[in-house]
């Protein structure tokens, strides 16, 4: 053949079967090592912490009775609900704090590889391994690999659906439509924030080339999917994320350190340096409205992903505040495809492995400083607090929670830690059981704390959430006041509560 430049024959240029299989095998091999290693990080240290407030929620929610169950799901906490009802399927074969976040660990660990399909699909299988190895060593992918809520489970869910709307775009099957709709409504099941990526995709369409006719079954089936979800929405709003302040630039500011693994400047300017190197060279069109080439469109696609939802969000937050950096994990995918995409444009194999051991040596140090102390949050210690509480309690002791929700991870660890009396719940208490009522319980009414000193000897009250910029709020002051008049008190501080005991002097001798 004349466009052959040696003297062998076509045959035996050709790669050997074996050579095939290795060739094939090897992006597999690569993703398995990272998944290992990823596994490795994320259950390390898994229980050490103390389960904090939104974790008891949802351990304590999947716990209750059907009923109960089902009534808290419509009237207070649809969002997570997919979650909650795995977790619900995982709690009885163990209860420990490890046991729990394992749930969560497990899709954190299969997110990796769907990365890497999704970066193969849209990019090629380089960028895609590179995008599951940024993954996999960031530290926010991590923390919250390790909570007991829905933060590792809809990303994943996330990154199936664009997968599923990439392969339908390719051949709009039955099977690819089911797929999309399917894995884009579970994740929605899984948090609300999730319908931002169907958004996402919806808006990346006409920069295709593409009108939405194609897909309009999509959607339709997708919206009467998540119409449950909707009704909740419009009956409820968003009064359960009211303590959230409207957020401004050092909200937007957070959210990048979070996203890019809480590495400070040096890591954002690093991960802002990847993502322009691949999407500046593409932008030219994107705002013109020309139909863009498959080549321009998936740097489009996925920052549209990545940034439209934290655009909306916060302006949403300044009439609805709404806008927490966890909230936006489900970009994440975006974020570490976007920059595994703006390493590959380096030319030299030698200048991009040196810039992924910079993403790894800027990466790895917060994931250990979050083994000792949490990046982004307050975490409030129930296991000790309520250790010391039923250490020492006495037979006919009450209880009551200053913030009703206090009560959730009091009831996990009250399973968990063997005592000799437990103290008889007095607020927030609807029986002898947590109801779905006790979860969106108001502060502890003033008539009811007025009675309290006539009725018992010996009362717990634990205290969360309760300093305001000018000192405790009014219940504390009022508590304070009240009770101070009738007993004596004794207090113990853990971090983010503070326990005390109020008993009359007959009583107070007794305690040790």
């Amino acid at each position: 053949m004349p466009f052959l430049t040696t003297t062998e024959s076509p045959a035996a240029t050709r790669p050997t079967p074996l050579w095939n299989r290795i060739i094939i095998a090897y992006p597999w091999l690569v993703v398995t090592v990272l998944v290992a290693a990823a596994a490795v990080l994320r259950f390390h240290a898994l229980g050490q912490k103390s389960v904090w407030v939104d974790e008891a929620v949802s351990i304590e929610m999947a716990r209750l009775d059907w009923y109960n169950f089902l009534r808290i799901l419509w009237r207070h906490e649809a969002n997570m609900a997919l979650y909650t009802l795995l977790l619900r399927l995982w709690l009885p074969f163990g209860e420990t704090e490890a046991w729990i976040r394992a749930l969560s660990v497990i899709f954190s660990l299969a997110t990796i590889p769907a990365v890497y399909v999704l970066g193969r699909k849209i990019f090629d299988p380089r960028v895609g391994l590179m995008g599951a190895f940024l993954l996999t060593i960031n530290a926010f992918h991590v923390r919250y690999a390790q909570e007991a809520r829905s933060y590792s489970l809809y990303p994943l869910l996330c990154v199936l659906s664009c997968i599923y709307f990439l392969k339908f775009l390719q051949n709009p099957s039955p099977r690819n439509r089911r797929g999309h709709v399917l894995t884009s409504a579970l994740a929605v099941y899984a948090h609300f924030f999730a319908g931002f990526v169907a958004v996402a995709q919806w808006l990346s369409l006409p920069l295709l080339g593409r009108n939405n006719n194609q897909t309009k079954k999509n959607w339709r089936q997708f919206a009467i999917s998540i119409t449950p979800l909707v009704l909740f929405l419009a009956t409820t709003g968003l009064g359960v994320l009211r303590w959230i302040p409207r957020p401004g630039l050092s909200a937007l500011y957070f959210c990048g350190i979070s996203l890019t693994g809480f590495g400070g400047n040096k890591l954002l300017l690093l991960y802002a340096g990847a993502v322009g190197l691949a999407v500046v060279p593409t932008m030219r069109g994107w705002m013109s409205g020309a139909r863009l080439p498959w080549q321009k469109w998936r740097y489009a696609f996925l920052t549209v992903w990545l940034l439209f939802p934290i655009a909306a969000v916060y302006i949403l937050s300044q009439v609805k505040p709404c806008f927490l950096a966890r909230y936006f994990i489900f970009t994440l995918p975006a974020l570490v495809l976007l920059a595994a995409a703006g390493i590959a444009r380096l030319r030299l194999r030698i200048l991009m492995g040196a810039v992924l051991l910079l993403f790894a040596a800027w990466s790895l140090p917060p994931v250990y400083s979050y083994y000792h102390k949490d990046l982004d949050i307050a975490r409030e210690d129930f296991r000790d607090a309520t250790r010391y509480l039923l250490s020492q309690v006495q037979a006919g002791d009450v209880i009551l929670f200053h913030q009703p929700i206090g009560r959730m991870p009091y009831e996990y660890y009250r399973s968990l830690t063997e005592s000799s009396a437990y103290p008889l719940v007095i607020y927030p208490e609807h029986g002898e059981q947590l109801t779905y009522k006790e979860f969106y319980a108001g502060r502890p009414p003033e008539t009811l704390l007025q009675g309290v000193p006539l009725k018992y000897q010996r009362v717990w009250v634990v205290f969360t959430y309760n300093q305001l910029p000018d000192g405790p709020d009014p219940t504390t002051r009022f508590i304070t006041d009240t009770f101070g008049k009738s007993y004596q008190v004794q207090r113990k501080a853990y971090p983010g509560i503070e326990v005390r005991l109020y008993a009359n002097a007959l009583t107070q001798h007794s305690t040790p």
